[in-house]
């Protein structure tokens, strides 16, 4: 299905990351894993297989992009084909009581560091006219429950990102889709265990990581002349 393309996804070590990672791999592609994991990440590229790359590099960093990309490019010859930004996090605090640099760090990981690595290959994918880049989202992004002040802002952030990298990539064969799911049965609640089943669902009936990557893996997998432009997944 996607034999002889290119991947990279960010946040790979773990979670929904690693699931879509696997099933790219799954589907032919040959996938560049990064996150700031080393250890974690290098056992998974070997664990999908050879052919695939292991990057440590942490995206809030513009020198650690910086080297990812030159990483990436001499392994893949160009760009990626596909582009995957999923790395984030998940504070929950009211506003009251952010700290405000929590606040900041949180725009920085889920907003400043996907535009760091799209800019990094955005203009090789525009001059070859293909590529295809996929936002991870969230249905927060267009639904405000309380306690969400940074990821909300965040995540809305991020929708815009990729509603104007839709809109200026038209025609260009560059593609840009947004998949946005409910809560997903990560570690990532972890931290808030004590809230599950109460504020917030229970992880049994969350999403699992892998009908995201199922999800990614259907919007890439289009013929050219297609754009998945944005999926919300919900669970049934």
């Amino acid at each position: 299905m996607l034999t002889g393309r290119t991947a990279v996804v960010t946040g790979a070590s773990r979670g929904i990351g690693a699931a879509i990672a696997r099933a790219l791999a799954g589907a032919g592609a040959r996938v560049a894993l990064v996150a700031r994991s080393a250890d974690a990440l290098t056992d998974l590229a070997a664990a999908i297989g050879k052919g695939h790359l292991a990057v440590p590099a942490d995206c809030t960093s513009p020198n650690d992009v910086a080297r990812m990309a030159a990483a990436v490019r001499a392994w893949a010859g160009d760009a990626p084909d596909v582009l995957v930004n999923n790395a984030g996090n998940y504070p929950r605090a009211t506003l009251l009581d952010q700290d405000p640099d929590q606040f900041a760090a949180t725009l920085e990981l889920n907003l400043a560091a996907p535009f760091r690595v799209l800019h990094a290959f955005l203009p090789a994918m525009r001059a070859r006219r293909s590529g295809h880049v996929v936002s991870i989202g969230t249905v927060a992004d267009r639904n405000i429950w309380p306690m969400n002040g940074a990821y909300s802002a965040s995540k809305y952030g991020l929708r815009a990102l990729h509603e104007v990298l839709y809109a200026e990539t038209r025609n260009s064969g560059v593609r840009a889709t947004l998949i946005a799911p409910g809560a997903v049965d990560t570690d990532i609640w972890n931290e808030h265990e004590a809230e599950l089943g109460k504020t917030l669902a229970r992880r049994e009936a969350m999403l699992r990581p892998e009908d995201v990557a199922r999800a990614v893996l259907f919007a890439v997998s289009q013929p050219a002349h297609m754009t998945v432009h944005e999926l919300r997944l919900s669970p049934s």
